[in-house]
């Protein structure tokens, strides 16, 4: 099974930003991003801004993400080789 890359918080949204995503707030250390759906539904994920993310975190985003992204587009961008 390949393993989760150690990405950042930046890198995670910088990541989100090239399937559409656009940073709507921040909190604290949380930011949100939101995109349009297809059929008009708004599309939300919230990353926390940190300097290295724990895998389980990048897990989370990564499921919580694929409801709205096919999982073989973002599988490249958080699996290692």
């Amino acid at each position: 099974m390949p393993r989760l890359r150690r990405l950042s918080g930046p890198e995670v949204v910088a990541i989100f930003q090239g399937f559409g995503f656009v940073v709507v707030s921040q909190r604290g250390s949380h930011i949100k991003l939101r995109r349009l759906g297809p059929a008009g539904e708004r599309q939300n994920l919230v990353v926390p801004n940190h300097r290295e993310l724990d895998t389980g975190t990048c897990r989370g985003i990564l499921r919580q993400a694929s409801r709205y992204i096919a999982i073989d587009q973002l599988a490249p961008h958080f699996y290692a080789e």
